[in-house]
């Protein structure tokens, strides 16, 4: 079977069209007027992506990131709501516990009382106060923090004693910075820093919040 043969292209008659072209377009050859569509297509379609197809791609581009986003947001969302009751019962757990621990701190009128229960379990565990010296009121967001100057004259084990009562007593109190010594005669000497706190009145917070958003103020 014989293979068709492909028509041969006169490219000098081709080139003699494009010669003596007059401003009739209408009487060109076709191959001008062809080259001359063909260069208008280009045209415009460069023309339409440069001035609203690329503008319109990138929109595209932000409006399917977007999309993404708020699939995930959704997803975040709808995690939370199914876990909402655990998130609750969590919460709840917490506000017990902060109860508990804010129980433990005295108010303002119970620290007295609890310096002197400081005090009785050093004397109780044989022990010679040569310092008992409460300093100045460290106050924190919802609490205040006192700190207590001690010097204790004993044995390592009575220190050791007092420090646990000191841990057992019903309110919170630490012991800090301890150090001890030995004087003359092989006297023990422990020096520390108790601290105990109290919680903050309604009245003293209210201060609180107003100091801190007028210090705010102040920072701009």
């Amino acid at each position: 079977m014989k293979r068709p043969t492909l028509p041969k292209i006169d490219f000098r008659g081709v080139v003699d069209d494009f010669r003596g072209l007059t401003n009739d377009v209408g009487t060109w050859p076709l191959a001008p007027r062809a080259a001359v569509l063909v260069a208008l297509f280009a045209l415009i379609v460069v023309a339409g992506w440069w001035f609203v197809w690329q503008e319109q791609l990138d929109t595209l581009e932000q409006q399917r990131a977007e999309e993404v986003r708020l699939k995930q947001d959704f997803l975040n969302k709808k995690r939370q709501a199914v876990n909402l009751d655990l998130h609750l019962q969590q919460l709840n757990e917490i506000d017990r516990s902060f109860g508990a621990l804010l129980k433990q701190l005295p108010n303002k009128a119970e620290v007295a009382s609890l310096l002197v229960e400081i005090n009785q379990a050093g004397l109780g565990r044989g022990l010679q106060f040569e310092l008992f010296k409460p300093g100045a009121e460290q106050v924190k967001e919802f609490y205040a923090e006192l700190p207590i100057s001690v010097k204790l004259v004993g044995s390592y084990h009575d220190f050791g004693a007092f420090a646990g009562d000191i841990g057992r007593l019903s309110r919170i109190v630490t012991l800090n910075n301890v150090s001890i010594s030995v004087q003359k005669d092989n006297v023990l000497v422990l020096d520390a820093v108790t601290k105990t706190f109290r919680y903050l009145d309604e009245e003293e917070i209210a201060r609180q919040k107003k100091a801190a958003q007028a210090a705010k103020r102040g920072r701009r």
